[in-house]
């Protein structure tokens, strides 16, 4: 069972951060294996009745095409997929506890069914209406946005700020409270999920229904 995400998690990426080396990473994978990966591993399991199953993500970071040669991520996360590119987000790293949800990547039919939806008077305004609750219960709201309005879409469109979005999540950065390494820290990430689900679902819905 899920027992909370232990300091030493914490101090293991603020160590990588001051020395990502390959030769740091095998000394020291043992407190990963036991203090990061096994911890996010059991969140998952424990929350996959209500959410569905999740993954970890791999500690390793794709630099073929990146200037930064380093070879591990400074956190780790964990997701589960709703539909492609929408979900459920949790990390770790050294400054805490980071979760989120929403849309994350999209295709160039996801993009437009996006805009669609949004611009339809019915689902845009209840995205707004989701959006909005997030924004007030302290959440985040991110994603990629463009810095200008799609093509074709009026200037004076009444949801113009949405529309610009390219992908739009909600999340919350809760540092290091002091549930942060017991087993009350699923609760708290169940109720942030939970509060982001209408998002979740939004996305589901529009992506998974035609007309």
């Amino acid at each position: 069972m899920f027992s909370g995400f232990p300091t030493a998690a914490l101090d293991f990426y603020e160590d990588l951060e001051a020395d990502n080396s390959k030769s740091w990473w095998a000394a020291h994978k043992s407190v990963y294996d036991a203090d990061v990966r096994a911890p996010m591993l059991e969140l998952l399991a424990q929350l996959e009745p209500e959410f569905g199953p999740g993954k970890v993500f791999r500690p390793h970071r794709d630099v073929r095409f990146s200037k930064d040669k380093s070879p591990y991520k400074t956190h780790q996360g964990g997701f589960v997929e709703a539909c492609p590119g929408v979900g459920y987000y949790v990390q770790i790293d050294a400054s805490g506890l980071f979760v989120a949800g929403g849309h994350y990547a999209h295709t160039p039919e996801q993009l437009s069914r996006f805009r669609e939806c949004v611009d339809d008077e019915r689902r845009g305004r209840a995205l707004e209406r989701i959006v909005r609750k997030l924004d007030s219960g302290g959440y985040e709201i991110g994603g990629d946005r463009l810095a200008t309005r799609p093509r074709g879409v009026a200037a004076d469109h009444p949801r113009l700020d949405l529309l610009r979005h390219r992908s739009l999540t909600a999340g919350h950065n809760y540092g290091c409270p002091d549930w942060l390494g017991t087993a009350a820290a699923a609760e708290h990430i169940t109720l942030a999920w939970l509060e982001m689900r209408p998002l979740v679902d939004w996305f589901t819905t529009a992506f998974g229904t035609a007309g």
